[in-house]
């Protein structure tokens, strides 16, 4: 017999493709695009009505080939919020119900997890995170969880025993304002190379700032860069210096290029095999991290043309374990003649946005602001990348019907973006549905937030940042810019914008519990103190901004981002209920199983 449950279903996806062809009626001035939907929702529906009648005739017959029952389920569908068993087969989901009713579909093959009650909900989406980087930040010295300058260069000493002389040395995660104490020498808290010098003078070292919007050089990279005295600071970035002009071996924004160039001429003379070999590990690394933490699809946040080959390259031979979306990230230049031959969309990779940025970190001083710095008087932040250099960008992704995302920190440089966004959209009507996004949008002008929904601008934020940069945000906003417009998720959710949720990996841990936690509390871990509660998200919501809020921001919601029937059985099963535990309880939650495409890549013991 058809269950009622499958009628259901059906039914909302007709009354769905319904509302959906009739918008599109309404505002597209292309017949084609109508015929092909009216296609695709009639197909769909025969399909479902096929698949009900083969339910009623004979199980046999479907390929069933994973249940999941016993299951608290929520799936983050309006139509059908909570369930007790879902059915998948050939990788996407065909029956979302009562536990009961799904074992009735078990053939002899078919794969059945008895979820013993445990929280089972859609794979978590990484909004905005750096693939490579958070595998190479696996391979490379990690000082995420560093609390001190000497913690940093013992670090950087025991890996001097292991490193050739001439071979540079690199790491990531180092933040001054969350230093248990300053360095003896410093300079606007930042430590002097000296210390670091000293114990790699064979070695160049290069330490990138964990919002990665700056770096520290040792004297011998600052010696390879060709850095003296009378350097120059370049535009949009800083030098930092002592009182005698020297340099102190820190480079913000722009100025990273200086070392940065020093070091890819090193990395030029390496053998093609063992940039290839590094690559593969960083690559297989960062698949398994987050495919432990629950993370089926991971928007990637910039990459250059060749790693946009590499991950095409690994989907085409069917190699890669999570979903990758990716944003291409190069000069205007570089991308006017070749971006469209990047355009790329299939089940497990996808290129089909472009990314930019106008500023950088709050807590390097890089993020661009309406008034200066409270800590700082008289300066604004840095400029990163021309405003002219972003309009051509974001002509190339109208041109190529592209997503554009562009990185804005501080209040000055989201208001520059929102300004930029509604310009072209104004300038081509045409171009519905646009979902350009704002990576960050971290601190904002009370009268710019009702904009994001105007425009229907995406805001792609990070909860995590919220409590991690806790500590510094009011230091350098002061108390009334950082209660208004820091971190606003409720604010953009009373307007009706679509929050997209990430962590920056690797800027932070691409742990989506720690980021859960962070997005419902705003409290940090260590202290419990909370940074301004009113602006949390509910559980509901939060859970929503890192499914289908993330698919949503990349025109994927039709295939991912809930557990509903003919999307993508891209599944976490959790041993807390992330709705009702406590409080306390959210961090002690573990991963019990990750399955992506209906496969199962990970499974807890037990």
């Amino acid at each position: 017999m058809v269950g009622i449950t499958q009628i259901h279903q059906a039914l909302f996806v007709i009354l769905a493709g319904q509302k959906k062809l009739r918008n599109l009626y309404v505002n597209s001035t292309d017949l084609t695009i109508l015929a092909f939907e009216m296609y695709r929702m009639v197909r769909k529906f025969l399909f479902l009505l096929l698949l009900t009648a083969v339910w009623s005739c004979n199980n046999d017959d479907i390929p069933v080939d994973l249940i999941i029952h016993n299951a608290d389920i929520y799936t983050v569908d309006p139509a059908m919020p909570k369930a007790s068993g879902l059915a998948v087969s050939k990788g996407k989901i065909i029956f979302v119900g009562k536990s009961n009713e799904v074992l009735s579909m078990k053939n002899p093959d078919t794969k059945v997890i008895d979820a013993r009650g445990h929280f089972v909900m859609p794979g978590f989406i990484e909004g905005h995170g750096h693939f490579s980087g958070l595998g190479f930040s696996l391979v490379n010295l990690n000082f995420l969880n560093s609390r001190s300058w000497e913690e940093i260069t013992a670090m950087v000493a025991e890996r001097v025993k292991t490193t050739s002389p001439e071979a540079w040395i690199e790491g990531r995660g180092w933040h001054q304002e969350k230093w248990d104490s300053l360095p003896v020498k410093s300079v606007q808290g930042y430590p002097v190379h000296n210390t670091l010098s000293d114990i790699t003078p064979d070695n160049a070292v290069i330490l990138f700032h964990a919002s990665g919007h700056s770096l520290f050089a040792n004297e011998k990279a600052m010696e390879l860069a060709g850095v003296g005295k009378d350097t120059p600071d370049p535009p949009g970035g800083r030098i930092v210096r002592n009182k005698k002009g020297e340099a102190i071996g820190v480079f913000e924004e722009r100025a990273m290029d200086i070392v940065r160039a020093a070091y890819e001429k090193y990395r030029a003379g390496l053998s093609d095999q063992a940039k290839e070999r590094e690559w593969q590990t960083a690559i297989a690394l960062a698949e398994a991290e987050c495919i432990d933490n629950g993370i089926t699809s991971f928007q990637d946040a910039g990459s250059t043309f060749e790693e946009l080959d590499r991950y095409k390259k690994l989907a085409e031979k069917g190699e890669l374990d999570i979903r990758l979306w990716a944003m291409a990230r190069h000069s205007y230049e570089m991308m006017k003649d070749k971006i469209a031959q990047y355009k790329y969309v299939s089940p497990f990779f996808t290129c089909n946005a472009i990314k930019s940025e106008v500023d950088g970190a709050l807590g390097a001083f890089g993020a661009w602001l309406l008034k200066p710095y409270s800590d700082k008087p008289g300066f604004t932040g840095q400029n990163t990348t021309d405003i002219y250099e972003v309009r051509k960008i974001a002509g190339l992704a109208i041109d190529n019907d592209m997503q554009l995302c562009v990185h804005a920190i501080g209040d000055r440089a989201n208001k520059v973006v929102l300004d930029i966004y509604e310009g072209m959209a104004e300038m081509h009507p045409e171009k519905k549905d646009l979902r350009w996004r704002i990576e960050h949008a971290q601190h904002l002008a009370v009268e710019d937030i009702p904009r994001f929904a105007k425009a229907g601008i995406i805001a792609s934020m990070q909860g995590v940042h919220c409590t991690s940069d806790a500590p510094f945000v009011v230091k350098r906003l002061g108390v009334e810019r950082a209660r208004t417009g820091a971190y606003a998720w409720r604010s953009l959710l009373k307007k009706g914008v679509h929050i997209a949720n990430g962590t920056d990996t690797p800027v932070e841990d691409v742990d989506p519990i720690r980021n859960f936690y962070a997005t419902v509390t705003r409290k940090r871990e260590d202290s419990k103190v909370p940074f301004f509660p009113e602006q949390r998200m509910t559980r509901v919501e939060a859970i929503k901004s890192y499914t289908l809020d993330n698919a949503y921001a990349a025109k994927e919601e039709d295939v991912k981002g809930s557990l509903s029937v003919g999307k993508y059985a891209d599944i976490v099963i959790l041993s807390n209920n992330l709705l009702k535990c406590r409080e306390s309880d959210i961090l002690k939650t573990k991963v019990l199983f990750t399955i992506v495409n209906g496969r199962i890549v990970k499974h807890k013991p037990g």
